[in-house]
């Protein structure tokens, strides 16, 4: 039994295939390093033995050793979710190993199809609870609680805002300059150069009114920052906090400085605290998305204005909007079935092309 804790020759090799997924897949850094793990648990199953000893036993033995597994933190069972990711982090990662020098016949495809989870492990493990997000309401009621005297209340109530009113992505909410933000215009340029967009996207983005109670605070906090605060093109919308030393010496927030956030962190903690204060359990900025997109559902959005609220969420199509942050909840399906069986009830799509029809239609049936 060998008790090598590591391999060099395979170390060059993930080393190699991680810089091409960064580089020529241009995956994301979290998303390689989810990779990496993956692999990682794989040859620590095999005992850091080389790659090229893959066969169909071993895929087998991996394959129901994370079956039979419990979750690192948790200590409870690994998820089907879970071990779907592991498994086809580690089949890719073997498929890019066959088609390099010296790996052809010592990897084989029909052994890699071993990696593979039964149709009904699979079925569960794409599928996902209802994602709970809060509505235009929700967001109304945690922003208007939120206290708004000093210059970081203020600043935390306009990060809520800007996220109701465009659901842009945490991690280029904190990239977003001065110069990037057009008041007269409701609109803000999500520059990738500096905005940490999915895939690197410039977009486009202009800001849904929801009521002066609420339209009125990101303008201002821009106004505050132009005209007291003397920002200029270049500084950051949202700053990070300025710490030191408060009354009673101990730690304490001073204010805002001229820095951008380092990371997306502090923007979480203060969605999920704007909802805490107000007795919500919502956590994720992420979730605005879905609230724009159930929101477009309830004002009856026509094709051309879907297709607008897809370009300002940075998607290509509106059916990865719908795909993604679309699915109605389970009583809002109820109330649809019940409105097209009433008379008169229903559904207007008399704005609908066939070919708009068709293809929604057919992302609904195929996500069934």
């Amino acid at each position: 039994m060998s008790n090598a804790r590591s391999n060099p020759k395979n170390d060059r090799l993930k080393r190699d295939y991680l810089v091409w997924l960064r580089e020529a897949k241009q995956r994301s850094p979290a998303t390689v390093d989810q990779v990496r793990h993956a692999i990682d648990r794989y040859e620590s199953y095999i005992r850091f033995k080389g790659f090229e000893t893959f066969n169909r036993d071993q895929a087998m033995g991996f394959k129901h050793f994370l079956l039979e597994a419990d979750a690192q933190r948790s200590g409870k069972p690994m998820s089907l979710s879970t071990i779907h990711h592991i498994l086809q982090a580690n089949k890719d990662f073997l498929a890019w190993l066959h088609n390099r020098p010296g790996f052809r016949r010592a990897i084989s495809m029909h052994d890699i199809a071993y990696l593979n989870l039964s149709k009904g492990e699979e079925r569960q493990a794409r599928t996902s609870k209802p994602k709970d997000f809060p509505s235009v309401e929700d967001f109304r009621r945690a922003i208007l609680a939120m206290p708004d005297a000093g210059e970081v209340e203020r600043r935390d109530r306009a990060i809520m805002a800007l996220l109701l009113q465009t659901a842009m992505r945490d991690a280029a909410l904190i990239g977003v300059k001065m110069s990037d933000v057009d008041i007269r215009s409701n609109y803000v340029f999500q520059d990738p150069r500096h905005a940490h967009t999915k895939f690197h996207k410039p977009i486009d983005s202009f800001l849904f009114s929801f009521g002066d109670d609420l339209d009125s605070i990101f303008p201002d906090w821009i106004g505050f920052l132009q005209s007291e605060k003397q920002f200029g093109p270049n500084d950051p919308v949202f700053p990070k906090t300025q710490v030191g030393p408060g009354r009673d010496q101990s730690f304490a927030a001073l204010g805002i400085g001229r820095e951008h956030w380092a990371d997306a962190g502090p923007v979480r903690r203060v969605f999920s605290g704007a909802f805490a204060r107000i007795g919500l359990p919502f956590s994720k900025p992420h979730t605005a998305r879905n609230t724009l997109v159930h929101y477009a559902y309830q004002k009856g959005f026509n094709a051309e204005q879907m297709k607008a609220l897809a370009q300002n969420l940075g998607h290509e199509s509106p059916l990865t909007t719908f795909g993604s942050y679309g699915p109605l909840t389970v009583e809002r399906q109820g109330e649809v079935i019940a409105g097209v069986c009433r008379k008169g009830g229903g559904v207007d799509l008399s704005q609908w092309t066939p070919a708009e029809l068709a293809r929604a239609l057919s992302a609904k049936l195929g996500s069934i």
